[in-house]
């Protein structure tokens, strides 16, 4: 295992900074990178210091990490990191807001203070056996921490033994302690929407005006299961018509190519057969969605890739096969195969 920094014993110039993020997720709960960056930058205006630079964020958040302090609801941000960790720098310091939207990898997912994570197991691991009541909280608290919003479907599609009305007094109830907020949240997922203030507050961040300055949009590969892909869950996979009836599981081994927040590809367990939906049309969706599958295969995270069939018919005889190409998919005897580069 790496060596990895602690929480210095002696106080440093950085004190502040853990400090603050401390404070920020005591008050807010579980806070996404750009929240503490924000957090960050006022309690540095508040204290006529420095607005920290990003790197400096990072590094006095995983020294929390490192002393056990502060968790993530992902394994993301440490599949990112590189090792051994290298020594603080000190070069230029960014104009703060400057970052991506979505900030850097180390700092993805969500972040949450250990004892609330761990608070209610905690709670649970004495000699007697939890309540009714305990359980039905522990479980409401880990859908709020893996959702951010919870519905009715959402709940549905996690298969729970008596579905919403095991947590729907629970949700209720932190909602009168002010712990969540109830409203109309998502547009389509029903009334009865519940959610972390942070989610909520990183939903309306996130909504901009329709003349306003667009993003470049993020192309993520998910595995199907994934709780962070809402579709087939929350949401219905897209069709191309009403006799478009393909079955697209949310299996394991299964992954799912989200472009701008659309599902643009599936791609069926065992890497051979292929989905193009309807998001697919478009040739930027598209071109954006296979490169970014390639960069999963060349980083490691998917094995090799042999796609044999796309929408239930032989690859050759697709429209994709020039897409395919141009991602650096390669023909072979019995498909179109995508490998990582050999060192």
């Amino acid at each position: 295992m790496p060596e990895h920094p602690a929480v210095p014993e002696q106080p440093d110039a950085d004190d502040w900074l853990r400090s603050a993020l401390r404070v920020q997720l005591e008050a807010r709960g579980a806070s996404f990178y750009r929240d503490l960056l924000a957090a960050a930058g006022r309690a540095a205006v508040a204290g006529k210091r420095r607005v920290p630079s990003e790197r400096q964020l990072l590094d006095a958040l995983w020294d929390l990490v490192w002393a056990g302090q502060v968790t993530n609801d992902t394994f993301a941000p440490l599949r990112a990191l590189r090792w051994p960790r290298t020594k603080r720098q000190s070069g230029p310091r960014p104009r703060f807001g400057s970052a991506s939207r979505m900030g850097p990898p180390e700092g993805a997912g969500r972040w949450s203070l250990v004892s609330e994570a761990v608070g209610t197991a905690v709670a649970l691991a004495g000699s007697r056996e939890p309540s009714d009541t305990e359980r039905r909280h522990a479980l409401a608290t880990r859908l709020l921490e893996r959702y951010g919003v919870v519905t009715r479907d959402g709940v549905a599609g996690e298969a729970i033994a008596g579905g919403f009305s095991q947590v729907y007094p629970v949700l209720r109830e932190l909602e009168e302690h002010g712990r969540v907020r109830r409203g109309y949240f998502v547009e389509g997922l029903g009334g009865a929407q519940f959610a972390l203030p942070g989610a909520v507050d990183r939903l309306r961040a996130e909504r901009g005006d329709a003349g306003g300055e667009r993003h470049d949009a993020a192309t993520l590969v998910l595995a199907a299961a994934d709780p962070a892909n809402p579709y087939g869950t929350v949401l219905s996979w897209p069709r191309h018509g009403d006799d478009d009836r393909r079955a697209l599981a949310r299996a394991a081994g299964a992954y799912v190519v989200l472009h701008d927040g659309e599902p643009v590809l599936y791609l069926e367990r065992g890497g051979r057969s292929l989905q193009a939906l309807p998001q697919a049309a478009s040739p930027a969706a598209l071109d954006a969605s296979l490169r970014a599958l390639a960069a999963a295969v060349a980083d490691g995270r998917l094995a090799a890739i042999q796609v044999e069939r796309v929408n239930g018919t032989p690859v050759a005889e697709s429209r994709l096969t020039e897409a395919l190409t141009a991602a650096g998919f390669r023909q072979g005897y019995r498909g179109w195969a995508l490998r990582a580069a050999r060192a």
